[in-house]
């Protein structure tokens, strides 16, 4: 399972022309599925982002995370993200989760978001997505639902 985490000062996501989805200041995640993830990796790498600290404290550190600030999170499921692009000049989707696995995996890390943190707004599954935002900083990071 991989995150892109992206800082943002704002966010959103436009379906057949309607946004669907909007964040103001906090985590924009483009989330792929592998095909050996479970529901194990979807609760660790959810544990990482809550704590990640990519936001500046009063010193100027990047020390707090998006709970702290009080900030919003919007999940957009993006396959292409686990393509896998070492040979050739086009990227194959080997990689990524079958769409059945992938929806149920999605499905389940936004369950698990939001039983421990209420500011989430998600893209949808499946769908052809517009996704507008603007990158605070920029950061931008690649996570990995690692175990301890």
């Amino acid at each position: 399972m991989l995150a892109l985490l992206q800082r943002v000062t704002h966010a959103n996501v436009v379906i057949n022309g309607n946004i669907s989805a909007a964040i103001e200041h906090g985590i924009l995640i483009f989330l792929a599925i592998e095909p050996c993830d479970t529901e194990k990796e979807a609760q660790r790498l959810g544990e990482r982002i809550l704590g990640y600290r990519i936001f500046q404290d009063s010193n100027d550190k990047m020390n707090l995370n998006v709970q702290e600030i009080n900030g919003s999170i919007l999940i957009v499921p993006q396959f292409t993200l686990a393509a896998d692009t070492t040979k050739g000049m086009r990227p194959g989707f080997s990689t990524a989760a079958n769409p059945a696995l992938g929806e149920k995996l999605f499905n389940y890390f936004v369950e698990k978001m939001r039983e421990k943190y209420a500011k989430i707004a998600t893209g949808k599954f499946g769908a052809n997505m517009k996704i507008n935002l603007c990158n605070d900083g920029p950061v931008t990071m690649i996570l990995k639902a690692i175990n301890n």
